[in-house]
């Protein structure tokens, strides 16, 4: 679907209503449902305003254009990023999104707009995962975007950062949605995640450009991950976590929620498993998603997926280790390869110097050969401090 293509005064008009100090998206959606247009709303009396409940010192706000310097410096930072507004009315924006009892007037967007318009699916957890966490969250993004799913996320560390990962790992469609300005990398590690998103997926915000990601923007940032997808994936988080929220906010606007079942002693399950216990889907593998979906999505998946096979040619296939790629190791190196893989988990991490001690009959300089071999294909991921999970 176009986008809506807005003229710089236009633009200009929707970016001062977003910046009217106090007036906050629901009373944004209000004046629109009243005025039909930013233009026509500063056009209004206080008189006019007020009528629409509005309280005095908004109103006057609104009356007085204050917000208009502050909208044109934005439009320049906007020039600068490459970054574009979509607009609550634009063809583009998220539909599900629009229908939320508080949906953003305008968002800022860098990245593959189309995006917008895709089925999407949340997938949200703790900052510190465990080994575990990690593996579910990247074998998950990467089933669910292979499936014709994007994969919407935070762009957190931690759960978030293997959600998109794992979707960019396909050339999976990927949205992050942040608690500040497109412009701003947070957390700063994740520079590198942001450029690749910025190009091959989709950055989102509600923010305006420079904003600071303070802590009261999270849970904000929230409401529009669950919004505008189908339902919400939660792996790993404590009882009353960020992704929790997200969960409740989830369940408040009528999405699904998924969840991945833990480990009993470990606290990072309370949120998952309490989710469980309340309701919310248990999942296994990414077909427990897709299958608890509106039957129009599932059908758009499936229309997607025979399309892109006869594009291919041939059925895409994904999953874990398989015989064939530890074949194309040489014979020196596939009887250690096997041994190591038997040997590692995908659950806990195990340090190098143990895992010499459990496969034996082998040195050190031949098993970091192997290890290494096998990270180059996908099947071993190495973790701060030399230890090894095997991948999902």
């Amino acid at each position: 679907m176009p986008s809506q293509v807005l003229s710089q005064e236009e633009e200009l008009y929707w970016l001062a209503l977003k910046l009217v100090p106090g007036l906050g998206a629901r009373f944004s959606k209000r004046l629109l449902d009243r005025f039909r247009t930013p233009q026509a709303i500063f056009r209004a009396s206080r008189t006019e305003l007020e009528g629409t409940g509005l309280s005095g010192s908004v109103a006057q706000s609104v009356a007085s254009g204050c917000a208009f310097e502050d909208a044109a410096m934005q439009q320049e930072k906007m020039k600068e990023t490459g970054a574009v507004a979509v607009t609550i009315g634009d063809p583009q924006y998220p539909p599900l999104l629009r229908e939320i009892y508080d949906p953003p007037i305008l968002l800022f967007a860098r990245g593959r707009l189309e995006l917008l318009g895709s089925i999407m699916i949340g997938v949200v957890g703790t900052r510190r995962p465990t080994p575990y966490g990690l593996a579910a969250s990247e074998r998950l993004s990467i089933d669910l975007a292979n499936a014709g799913l994007t994969i919407a996320s935070g762009m957190a560390r931690g759960i978030d950062t293997a959600a998109h990962k794992g979707a960019l790992s396909i050339s999976g469609g990927t949205v992050a949605v942040l608690g500040c300005g497109v412009d701003i990398v947070y957390p700063s590690e994740n520079r590198k995640l942001a450029q690749e998103l910025a190009a091959k997926g989709l950055i989102l915000s509600e923010f305006p450009m420079g904003s600071t990601a303070f802590p009261q923007n999270f849970p904000i940032r929230n409401r529009i991950i669950s919004g505008m997808s189908v339902g919400v994936l939660v792996v790993e988080g404590a009882q009353y976590s960020g992704s929790a929220i997200t969960a409740k906010l989830a369940m408040d606007q009528g999405r699904e929620v998924f969840a991945v079942p833990g480990n009993i002693t470990s606290k990072l399950s309370w949120g998952p498993n309490l989710l469980i216990k309340q309701g919310a889907k248990l999942v296994q593998d990414w077909n427990d998603v897709v299958t608890e979906l509106p039957s129009e999505s599932r059908r758009h998946l499936i229309e997607k997926g025979r399309q892109r096979i006869l594009a291919e040619g041939g059925v895409a296939t994904s999953g874990g280790p398989s015989a064939s790629l530890l074949d194309s190791l040489g014979p020196e190196f596939r009887p250690l390869a096997r041994r190591t893989l038997e040997v590692l988990k995908v659950d806990a991490s195990i340090q190098l110097d143990d895992l010499l001690e459990i496969v034996q009959d082998t040195s050190t300089t031949e098993l970091i050969a192997v290890l290494f071999e096998l990270e180059m294909m996908g099947l071993v991921k190495q973790l701060p401090g030399k230890n090894f999970v095997k991948v999902w």
